[in-house]
């Protein structure tokens, strides 16, 4: 289903200024450079304003505090922070296109006692065990497992294959994406005598908080003692493995791949990048970035941007790497000097 809007009316919704056509109108969104007519695009960025001389966009969100003394094709509409504004946008076409959804869809199992809101959606074949407490709103897609005794929040979404095990609590506002596993085991093994591995058991649970999101096929692992943690407002991307015992501080970003190992403590408001690896029962400060592939082999002291692998200063590295590609041919400079000295020794 697609939805047409006129520039008033987009202009009307985001309380931006209209340069251009305000009866023209738009079903689609499109990067700026790959823009066709009919679509939508945002300029937030300095450097991709000459593409407004050639762009085939209808509309174009750009932000005020972009110059541009050209023509364009497109009608502008002019906000504070474009790439804001339509996210704003896209919230709302996503409310109108994709309604959330209530009942009871069958076959599934509800255990007896669970209390299901009125405004809730269960979808078919999803197994909710005894115990569960489902908040308004929630939105449960077809084969979910949610297990004794968890708690699901107000307005959370898990999606279609979530699977949250026993005792643990997801907050308010949560989403849950495809195959997410919140709460199987940590990985606790201790060799014994003999030295086989004997594992040991994980009793703890794991917390989501409130306006948390977990992207497909990420794994929350419970703690062995205690709780998993991760705080409000932080997001996950898809593919993250957070370890027992780990805790996330409160509005960080994990992209994917990122991998905790058990007991790491995570700041707020940090960035890790794509592959960044933690080796566990360290911390992290708050207002920390780590580059992608970075390796976190202990404690960071102090907050700040890192790279590479033992992560060091992000400054310092890419000085680094430029000596780096560069060693080959300083080996073999180091190499030729080394054998004139030689000869030059051996004619004395």
């Amino acid at each position: 289903m697609k939805l047409t809007f006129t520039a008033e009316q987009i202009a009307g919704l985001l309380g931006g200024e209209i340069r251009g056509d305000k009866n023209v109108t738009v079903s689609d969104v499109a990067g700026i450079e790959e823009a066709r007519e009919g679509t939508l695009c945002f300029l937030n960025d300095e450097k991709y304003v000459h593409y407004l001389s050639e762009t085939k966009a209808s509309i174009v969100l750009m932000s005020k505090s972009l110059a541009f003394e050209g023509t364009t094709h497109a009608t502008l509409i002019l906000v504070d922070n474009a790439r804001a504004a339509v996210a704003t946008l896209l919230g709302m076409v996503s409310e109108v296109m994709h309604p959330r959804k209530k009942g009871i869809e069958q076959p599934c199992f509800i255990a007896e006692g669970v209390e299901i809101p009125e405004d809730a959606y269960i979808g078919a074949y999803s197994y909710i065990a005894s115990g569960v407490q489902l908040g308004k709103g929630v939105q449960i897609y077809p084969q979910c497992y949610l297990g004794e005794n968890i708690r699901i929040g107000d307005n959370c979404i898990l999606y279609a294959g979530t699977k949250v095990y026993y005792n643990c609590i997801v907050g308010n506002d949560c989403i849950l994406h495809a195959g997410a596993v919140i709460g199987a085991d940590g990985f606790g093994f201790e060799p014994d005598e003999n030295g086989i591995n004997q594992k040991i058991p994980q009793i703890g649970n794991v917390i989501i908080e409130d306006d948390v999101e977990i992207g497909a096929n990420s794994c929350i692992d419970r703690a062995m003692m205690g709780t998993t943690r991760v705080s409000k407002n932080t997001k996950i991307d898809n593919l993250v493995q957070i370890g027992h015992n780990c805790e996330v501080g409160e509005s960080s970003f994990l992209c994917a791949q990122v991998g905790l190992a058990g007991t790491t403590k995570v700041g707020k408001h940090c960035i890790m990048a794509g592959q960044v690896g933690a080796a566990g029962h360290l911390s992290i400060p708050d207002n920390t970035i780590l580059g992608a592939q970075s390796g976190v082999a202990g404690t960071i002291r102090k907050p700040g941007m890192y790279m590479g692998s033992p992560a060091i200063d992000a400054a310092v590295w890419r000085r680094a790497s430029v000596v780096y590609k560069n060693l080959p041919e300083m080996w073999a400079k180091v190499n030729e000097l080394s054998k004139e000295n030689e000869t030059k020794d051996n004619r004395k």
